[in-house]
């Protein structure tokens, strides 16, 4: 019996290539926005990055009110809103005036890590990153989303009571994966960048859900797991493009950050050593054409039990970015939109 397709999903870091203006990368990334929702996806979301040249996805918020302005079908959310740089109450506040402005369309994707370096995350820094807090804080936010708050504190948050935002945990070891299950909410473990503890996470909160907390929106578990992906028309010109990806991420292993590069031989630009810590770092992918991806993608479902994936994919050309998620689509039978009818 083959293994079922689940719904497949974006995180978009809006990516600037070398060559290109920040207002050109969210172009592209609201094209991309665009094409997600056409081909039937079932969420995009944007991560929260701070003091990178080669990422322009800092205000998630106003990333996501404009890609859901641009979109009719798709979820659009934070994968994810990294809380110690920001108070409970600004963020409910925020995702609270998305569902008034989308709809049921808007996800709170929340994580510990400050997205940044040390220094950066001192100068954004709101809330305290200890699990204890982390959970007040969410407690808080689920509350004043509520028709009818429960908490303590005097304060209301009148533009998000009632809209119940949708909430999800994400993380990359056991600790995160212990508190979403602690609160009961959903849980997205970040395989795309941090393979070494994943399985053992995704264990762990399922081991440990409480679908009595008091946060929680579930009644059993559910997952997402972070892939890479580079697809292409051939497995040739699919491992051509995965260099791009390599080199983003041999600027993070040797601290020498680079806007997103061309596609070369990594061999050009890397040592041996590099190359084989880079591909540790990236080992959970789907890199291929569309059958050799859709084959990739059924193993990590079936290693992992996911309920969904959500995929990176990096390409220099935000044409080829396209291709890549209309091959994806089409090898993976998403629902599309029918075309518009002309006249």
């Amino acid at each position: 019996m083959s293994t079922p397709h689940v719904p497949l999903s974006i995180l978009d870091l809006v990516s600037i290539s070398e060559g290109m203006t920040t207002r050109e990368a969210i172009t592209a990334s609201m094209e991309g926005a665009q094409a997600a929702d056409r081909l039937g996806y079932e969420r995009l979301w944007y991560a929260e990055h701070h003091n990178t040249n080669s990422l322009a996805s800092s205000a998630t918020s106003l990333l996501i009110d404009r890609a859901a302005s641009l979109t009719e079908r798709i979820r659009v959310g934070s994968g994810g809103i990294m809380l110690p740089n920001h108070s409970p109450l600004a963020v409910i506040e925020q995702f609270g005036t998305l569902v008034q402005f989308h709809g049921d369309r808007i996800d709170l994707g929340l994580g510990r890590a400050p997205g940044t370096d040390q220094l950066t995350a001192q100068l954004l820094a709101r809330t305290s990153a200890e699990p204890a807090a982390f959970i007040a804080a969410v407690e808080q936010m689920r509350d004043w989303s509520r028709e009818e708050p429960v908490g303590t504190l005097p304060i209301t948050a009148e533009v998000a009571r009632g809209t119940e935002v949708p909430m999800w945990i994400l993380g990359s070891t056991a600790n995160g994966a212990r508190l979403a299950a602690q609160l009961g909410l959903p849980f997205s473990v970040a395989s795309h960048f941090a393979p070494f503890q994943y399985l053992h996470a995704l264990e762990t909160y399922r081991d440990n859900f409480n679908p009595r907390a008091e946060a929680a929106q579930l009644e059993t578990p559910r997952t997402m797991v972070g892939v890479n992906l580079v697809i292409a028309d051939t497995d040739a010109e699919a491992q051509r493009q995965l260099t791009t990806l390599q080199q983003m991420f041999l600027g993070v292993v040797t601290g020498q950050r680079q806007q997103l590069q061309p596609p070369r031989p990594i061999e050009e630009v890397a040592s041996e050593h590099l190359i084989q810590q880079v591909d540790q770092t990236l080992s959970i992918r789907a890199v291929g054409a569309p059958q050799t991806v859709v084959r990739q993608l059924e193993e990590i479902v079936a290693a992992t039990g996911a309920d969904e994936l959500i995929l990176t994919a990096y390409y220099f050309d935000p044409a080829d970015r396209l291709h890549a998620l209309e091959l994806l689509a089409e090898a993976w039978g998403l629902d599309a939109a029918p075309p518009a009818q002309e006249g």
